[in-house]
């Protein structure tokens, strides 16, 4: 056998389960190992073909009657902000992002288990324990960051407000997992984070923010449309829209 052929990644189906996006729907996913010295060129092509990557594994819907799991990324030298943008950006003008170690911390995962249990009690993450948090950030074959966003006070180092892990592609950042303050919820941090990684996109000289999944009809995933121009992966490619 060549080195090529053990190198080939393999792919594998899952069995269906319930759909976390659209009641009375099963989801299948397809998935395969980021593993090795190839696995950042094969994370960047299989997020360019709409995977997802968690810890070492890239997966991407497979439904057989169902499309409406749609990749969007963001075009980061033509977005534009729009009034209720620049609204969140002065709601949290005190908020700062750093890159820090790539270690989780017990403040990060106090903030973790209070935005699930806050916003996502019912979800596949909803029983994550303090390993399982270590093991999302830690296990990773691929150039990963994460971001932590602080309100700046008078003493310096202000209280946690939000985390971010974000793989660096070669055509953009892919924000693989964004986690906040679920009490904070005028301030719409989620979204800050997002036009927070469009500036880092943009100053990183890459073009393309990673947003994940968009799902017409689902109230989880409407804020993700917000943020135009984007593309969309569709039967022909990527797709524009304005």
């Amino acid at each position: 056998m060549t080195r090529e052929l053990r190198d080939a990644p393999q792919f594998y189906l899952t069995a269906p389960s319930a759909c976390p996006y659209l009641p009375k729907r099963e989801e299948r996913k397809v998935f395969t190992h980021l593993i090795g010295r190839r696995a950042a060129t094969l994370n960047d092509t299989l997020t360019q073909s709409g995977f997802r990557r968690s810890q070492t594994i890239a997966y991407r819907p497979a439904c057989e009657n169902c499309r409406a799991c749609v990749s969007v990324r963001v075009k980061v030298d033509e977005f534009l902000l729009s009034k209720s943008l620049r609204r969140v950006l002065r709601r949290n003008s005190d908020i700062v992002g750093s890159v820090v170690r790539s270690e989780p911390t017990a403040e990060q995962y106090g903030l973790f288990r209070a935005y699930l249990d806050t916003r996502h009690g019912d979800g596949g993450m909803a029983d994550m324990t303090v390993l399982d948090y270590s093991m999302m950030v830690e296990d990773s074959h691929v150039e990963t960051r994460l971001i932590e966003y602080r309100a700046l006070d008078l003493g310096g180092r202000g209280p946690l407000a939000g985390v971010c892990l974000t793989d660096v592609l070669a055509d953009g950042l892919s924000m693989v997992y964004s986690f906040y303050e679920p009490e904070e919820e005028k301030r719409s941090l989620g979204t800050f984070m997002i036009l927070d990684h469009i500036e880092r996109a943009r100053d990183l000289g890459l073009p393309h923010v990673y947003l994940g999944y968009w799902v017409k009809g689902s109230r989880k995933m409407a804020y993700k449309a917000r943020f135009l121009p984007q593309e969309r992966l569709g039967m022909n490619g990527w797709e524009r829209v304005e």
